[in-house]
């Protein structure tokens, strides 16, 4: 086994998880990633914690959606019980084909989503974490060899996180006490929202891993302005390219896409909240120097800001803000990397990427 699959599972079970005795883990992953699910339940056991692994095949789960009816799809309340039950829940991606779930039509799994949301809330109540494994399908939708794309992602896993805590956390600073934040990318992106009283993040990996980012959810009727996000977006199988949304009033009032246009429609249209934005994250991990068509990796890439529809996360809103709801949480790109700047109180605090902070501000 390649020693640093060993390293990426000390990272879950150490650093990001705090796995110990007695602990009930559920480690749920795919055929793909048995390797790491190996090395993490070796690690729990070592540590006297008990494990239920579930391998759940995409091949599989298309099978069962493309030939469900819609109004059948039901919560599971199977695997809701089971994580009831855990302390620890951890999330292996690693299929061997990223786009298996595609011709899964978009409102049977927008039926799902809204059916799932109290397991999805369930879980993130615990201590969990999503990883990735790499396999040559992420290798070859980031168009990269499988050696390469290892490297790609065990560079931007295994690293020194508490030096990236320490990094990010002038970030942090600088929006703990903000009001409003101005994003704006060329002439297609200028949007505005207020984080006012609301709980910034700084993710150094204690649930995605990699982490790499700094986060927060905007008062989510704030939002004004339009935003194109210029990197694909992975949703339910299908790459969406070219979405752009215009807010008013927090909501989405107009939106399109180049390619897939139904699948975005089909993610606004989910619920009430899925019209209002419930993040606004800016990635910080330069070890992510390339758009690899995986989310996890992607909303972290150096020089990004990542906006998500939908759910806001609980512990990014404060007391006196009202936290939206819904049973989707996608995250969107804008490249900042050129003719781009964040704004936090009419003073530019990131400009063509490169932070206040950071050598080269100025330049």
């Amino acid at each position: 086994m390649d020693p640093r699959i060993r390293e990426q599972a000390e990272v879950v079970v150490d650093h990001s998880t705090k796995i110990e005795q007695g602990d009930n883990v559920i480690i749920k992953a795919q055929p793909a990633a048995e390797d790491l699910v190996i090395a993490i339940s070796e690690l729990c056991g070592e540590r006297g914690a008990v494990t239920s692994t579930a391998m759940q095949s995409e091949r599989a789960r298309r099978a069962y959606m493309c030939a469900i009816d819609e109004e059948d799809i039901a919560l599971n309340e199977m695997f809701l019980a089971e994580v009831e039950q855990a302390d620890v829940f951890i999330s292996i991606r690693g299929q061997e084909n990223m786009t298996e779930s595609s011709d899964i039509p978009p409102a049977k799994n927008q039926k799902q989503s809204a059916e799932n949301k109290p397991l999805q809330k369930e879980y993130l109540e615990k201590r969990w974490n999503a990883t990735q494994f790499p396999t040559p399908s992420g290798a070859q939708k980031a168009e990269m060899s499988t050696a390469a794309y290892e490297d790609f992602v065990w560079s931007a896993v295994n690293k020194d996180w508490d030096a990236v805590k320490e990094h990010q956390q002038q970030l942090v600073d600088i929006l703990e006490d903000a009001d409003e934040v101005r994003i704006k990318s060329g002439d297609t992106t200028d949007v505005t929202m207020s984080i006012a009283g609301n709980i910034v993040k700084n993710d150094y990996g204690e649930h995605n891993m990699p982490g790499g980012e700094v986060f927060t959810a905007p008062v989510h009727e704030t939002v004004e302005g339009e935003v194109l996000f210029d990197k694909p977006v992975m949703a339910q199988g299908r790459e969406v390219n070219g979405a752009r949304l215009v807010f008013e009033g927090g909501t989405v009032v107009e939106h399109s896409a180049e390619k897939n246009e139904e699948v975005l429609t089909a993610l606004l249209d989910t619920d009430e909240g899925s019209r209002y934005l419930g993040e606004l994250g800016i990635g910080m991990n330069r070890d992510i120097d390339r758009f690899t068509y995986n989310m996890l990796f992607d909303e972290k890439m150096g020089d990004t800001v990542h906006m998500a529809i939908g759910m806001a996360y609980e512990d990014t809103v404060g007391e006196e803000n009202e936290r939206n709801d819904s049973a989707v949480h996608t995250d969107m790109i804008v490249d900042m990397s050129e003719d781009s700047f964040i704004e936090v109180d009419g003073e530019v605090v990131q400009r063509n990427g490169t932070f206040v902070f950071e050598d080269g501000f100025g330049e």
